[in-house]
């Protein structure tokens, strides 16, 4: 009795684990536990969540994808050794960031929260109003309140999607400030580009 009831637990992980495969897969954008517990209609809390999860990522060993967890969630990838061939067959898809920009978020992701006159005072140059619009059109920052200053700036920090465009699922994970501009670049040439 005991066998028949193992085959059957293990026949419904492996459909539990395809399921969230298919999920994540079809998602364009990361999927969270919380969203993963909603299509399952709470039935797995976080905890077997996961496990079916970390049973997923153990599937995709020796494959070019991979299952990876972002700030926002969990997404497929290609691997990091697969990236080459991917930017030699659609050259037009990888966005290169500039060193401008690249220096400008590593100051606001290593000091935030930051006003842009902090920015300015850290990169000793004048902000590039185009950089920060970009930043802000895209997601990785947004404002989060005021210094009590003469002309009360705006505090600015980044954002779960930037997180996510870098592959980090907390900043936690930056590389050391010794150079950040240096890490960043590392960062940008190692980011999925999905």
């Amino acid at each position: 009795m005991t066998d028949i009831t193992t085959i059957l637990e293990d026949e419904n992980h492996h459909e539990v684990i395809m399921q969230l495969e298919a999920i994540i897969f079809a998602s364009d954008a990361p999927v969270s536990i919380a969203r993963l517990k909603e299509a399952f209609k709470n039935q797995y809390n976080k905890t077997q969540l996961r496990y079916f999860l970390k049973q997923l990522t153990l599937l995709q060993h020796g494959r070019s994808i991979e299952l990876v967890e972002t700030a926002q969630g969990f997404r497929f990838q290609v691997r990091a050794k697969y990236r080459d061939i991917i930017a030699q067959t659609w050259p037009e898809r990888p966005t290169k960031l500039s060193p401008s920009l690249l220096e400008t978020i590593a100051v606001i992701a290593y000091h935030q929260p930051v006003t842009r006159a902090d920015i300015e005072q850290i990169r000793g140059v004048t902000n590039n109003s185009q950089i920060l619009k970009n930043l802000f059109d895209w997601s990785w920052i947004r404002e989060s309140g005021f210094r009590e200053l003469p002309g009360r700036p705006a505090l600015l920090v980044t954002t779960p999607q930037f997180l996510n465009a870098f592959g980090l699922s907390s900043l936690g994970q930056l590389p050391s400030l010794q150079d950040a501009k240096e890490a960043f670049m590392t960062l940008d040439a190692n980011a999925p580009k999905s």
